[in-house]
């Protein structure tokens, strides 16, 4: 109990004092882990809502397949991009491998099937026959599938949250593909594991800390916009 609050009183101390070091690793998590899901935001909401809407031989394999995506293991995230950009891979002229956009590629990763997953089940939950009413009114395709993802626009904030939780929360990717190096590649997560290996249990209570204040912050801040969207 006292390492404990020893964790909370350090992690006080170092938000107040504005500490530099814990300053930098912060900024970097938000950084990788918010572009991590802009990403999945473009790409799993688009392929969501074109899988969901449209029929095709195998779209239950497909879904199937993108569910188990929600799931994927981190490590083995990082296993298979470390292998795409490793200096003998098929992307290792790229030189990227150890550095934060390795990281914010591994996190997209793990967070695209979560959303595109959450996305499909939003837009297949819609009234059957909404669509065809849409487009009776003379709305183009376009049109229709726009008017769809704001009808499901509670659902796509989920979504995003997941998505978003996934990543800022996940360390074996983020290690092997970035390799927790200090000043570049180092986060919040890695920087938890890291203090708890060295048995600066004290600061790895407290770097865990602001990594929860952290998620609340910006989740917090996501399902005000959603509860606002709910009331209209």
């Amino acid at each position: 109990m006292g390492i404990f609050l020893d964790g909370i009183w350090q992690a006080f101390y170092l938000l107040v004092t504005l500490d530099p070091e814990v300053l930098r690793i912060t900024l970097l998590s938000l950084q990788i882990s918010g572009s991590a899901t802009l990403i999945s935001m473009l790409l799993g909401i688009s392929s969501g809502a074109a899988v969901a809407l449209a029929e095709f031989p195998g779209k239950r394999v497909v879904i199937s397949l993108i569910n188990t995506g929600m799931g994927l293991p981190p490590v083995v995230v990082g296993l298979f991009v470390t292998m795409f950009l490793w200096r003998n891979g098929p992307f290792g002229f790229l030189e990227i491998l150890y550095t934060p956009v390795a990281m914010v590629i591994a996190q997209a990763v793990i967070a695209v099937p979560i959303v595109t997953g959450i996305t499909i089940a939003a837009m297949q939950n819609l009234p059957p026959n909404l669509r065809l009413q849409i487009l009776s009114l003379g709305a183009t395709r376009i049109q229709m599938v726009w008017i769809l993802m704001k009808e499901a626009r509670l659902p796509l904030l989920a979504a995003v949250m997941a998505g978003f939780g996934g990543v800022i929360s996940e360390v074996g990717a983020s290690i092997m593909v970035g390799g927790n190096i200090k000043g570049f590649t180092r986060v919040l997560t890695t920087a938890t594991v890291m203090e708890t290996g060295k048995g600066n249990f004290e600061l790895a209570i407290a770097l865990g800390i602001i990594l929860l204040l952290l998620a609340f912050l910006i989740t917090g801040v996501l399902t005000i916009i959603q509860q606002r969207e709910k009331r209209r």
